[in-house]
């Protein structure tokens, strides 16, 4: 009988403990830990093999570029400019700064000095006093006026249209000349700059960390007709979503052919809060920016000084 009673107890101790155990199998996800985990596991989307072959690779790279089409219909040079010559000049003063404060530069720049003439001719200290918000501005002076001396002397005064003269001109590299041949002449080239150098590494593009090696590597992935826009298509991505110390992976459109996905924010309500630009409601780069990116519902930024 006593035997009897203490295996009564016994279940009757087991019996709450199991059901204590089945009670925290059913616990919502967001309360238990491991079912978190789980979570977070079957959300992760699958990275690309490391034998990954050429075709797949080159799928998936243009893939990407189709999406990013999709999310950055009104992808644009970031720079405001009316001509060749005021584009040369503002990429030259894009070096070390950004376009935003290269776009609220320039306006002044270009009132006082409108032709490659005028500003071969121009005073280096007033120029000085005009770049100093850019940064490094004593460089950058060198640089304009260097270049637009260049253009009077060699080219009557003409940005020319072809990479080979281009990257003659004092200040200007193959980085520059591709993004005056693209966006001034049409003629196709691939802008490699910091934030494209980023997003084509994490995507697996290629290993290349020199940028004449990672212009081959990518260009070789998708048709020369394309790759003016491709590099307005990852620019505007590292810019927006992609970023350097902190990207916003829960709030990306490409996040399934990422191979780099985790490295930011995965959660989604947190990644939509590092969104920049007019992803994340604030204005871009341009104070003119194309009208495509005003129907879009962009912003254009402010003028120097203002706010």
């Amino acid at each position: 009988m006593k035997k009897a009673t203490a295996a009564a107890k016994s279940t009757a101790i087991v019996k709450p403990a199991a059901a204590k155990k089945a009670a925290v199998k059913k616990v919502p996800p967001s309360k238990s830990k491991r079912a978190e985990a789980t979570a977070v596991t079957a959300l992760k989307p699958p990275k690309p093999p490391r034998d990954e072959s050429r075709t797949a690779l080159v799928r998936r790279a243009r893939r990407i570029n189709r999406e990013l089409a999709e999310v950055y219909p009104y992808a644009h040079p970031e720079l405001d400019f009316e001509n060749p010559f005021q584009l040369v000049v503002a990429t030259v003063l894009s070096a070390q700064t950004t376009d935003l404060r290269v776009n609220q530069t320039t306006p002044g720049l270009f009132a006082k000095y409108p032709t490659p003439e005028d500003l071969a001719a121009a005073d280096p200290e007033d120029v000085e006093e005009i770049l100093r918000p850019t940064g490094f501005f004593r460089a950058k002076t060198k640089s304009v006026i260097g270049l637009s001396k260049a253009l009077v002397e060699q080219f009557d005064g003409e940005v020319p249209g072809r990479l080979e003269d281009l990257v003659k001109l004092p200040g200007v590299g193959r980085k520059t000349a591709f993004v005056v041949l693209g966006n001034a002449f049409g003629r196709p080239g691939i802008t490699v700059d910091t934030h494209f150098q980023r997003l084509v590494r994490r995507w697996r593009w290629t290993e290349a960390t020199e940028p004449d090696k990672i212009e081959a590597d990518v260009g070789a992935l998708f048709p020369k007709s394309e790759w003016t826009m491709l590099s307005h298509h990852v620019i505007f991505h590292g810019r927006r979503i992609c970023h350097a110390r902190k990207p916003a992976c829960g709030a990306c459109p490409i996040a399934p052919l990422c191979p780099a996905y985790g490295e930011g924010e995965t959660d989604p309500e947190k990644a939509k809060k590092l969104l920049k630009y007019e992803k994340g409601g604030f204005p871009g780069q341009r104070l003119n920016p194309p009208q495509a990116y005003l129907d879009a519902g962009g912003r254009p930024a402010p003028p120097l000084g203002a706010g």
